[in-house]
């Protein structure tokens, strides 16, 4: 998805300086790095760094799925960052419980900045922000629409969700919250009709299964779907 239209083949042939590296061979094509898979030159295994010899047959793979993330010591999931055009991924992705960084406001740099410091998967559409080479994690989201980039997310990374456990607002996570203790914070018709609520530990905002539950718990229910079957298939 990422060759020009004349590129579109199996076999493309490339000028070739003799001292550039595979990795600027293959963004030279219009391929950000990480999104490239494995990499092989005659056969071999090769890394972005290696400088193949004129009239190499270097073949490069699409990243495998799902992709194994890298975590920290005592990280026990991925956590993600995204950039400012991805907002309703963003509350998605809180919804099923992942980790999800988000500002609307923050620039390029500012965004590899965090995703290293917080060792987070910094996700975008903007292939730039991809070629950056300060960045130490990132991934393309395809599609135009949330539900498809929901859909290519699960699929890349499989991650473990756990579903209403994290405030869609800021990412903060939900504890429970005695009905007794939030009265007065309520509209009388939410009182009446509702008894179960969270709240975040971090901005305080208030949750309970509202007429919107519906709509929410269908996104949980298919992302569980798909990432159990993924994990399945991925068994055999």
């Amino acid at each position: 998805m990422f060759l020009p239209a004349a590129r579109r083949e199996t076999v493309n042939r490339l000028a070739y300086d003799g001292t550039s590296t595979l990795g600027h061979l293959v963004e030279s094509l219009g391929v950000p790095l990480p999104e490239a898979g494995p990499m092989t030159v005659d056969g071999d295994p090769a890394g972005p760094g290696t400088r193949p010899d004129p009239g190499a047959d270097v073949r490069v793979e699409a990243v495998p799925r799902p992709q194994p993330v890298p975590l920290d010591p005592g990280q026990v999931a991925p956590r993600f960052l995204l950039d400012v055009h991805l907002g309703t991924l963003a509350r998605r992705m809180r919804l099923l419980g992942l980790d999800t960084a988000y500002h609307n406001d923050m620039d390029d740099p500012a965004l590899v900045v965090q995703a290293n410091d917080e060792h987070r998967v910094l996700l975008t559409q903007d292939r730039g922000l991809l070629r950056r080479r300060a960045l130490w994690f990132g991934a393309y989201v395809r599609g135009s629409r949330p539900d498809d980039q929901l859909r290519d997310l699960l699929d890349r990374f499989a991650p473990v969700l756990r579903p209403w456990t994290r405030c869609t607002a800021c990412n903060g996570e939900l504890v429970p919250v005695d009905k007794q203790e939030i009265e007065g914070d309520l509209e009388a018709g939410t009182r009446r009709s509702y008894d179960v609520y969270g709240r975040c530990a971090d901005c305080g905002q208030l949750y309970w299964r509202g007429a919107h539950g519906g709509h929410l718990e269908e996104i949980v229910r298919a992302a569980t779907r798909q990432v159990e079957t993924g994990r399945a298939g991925s068994a055999v």
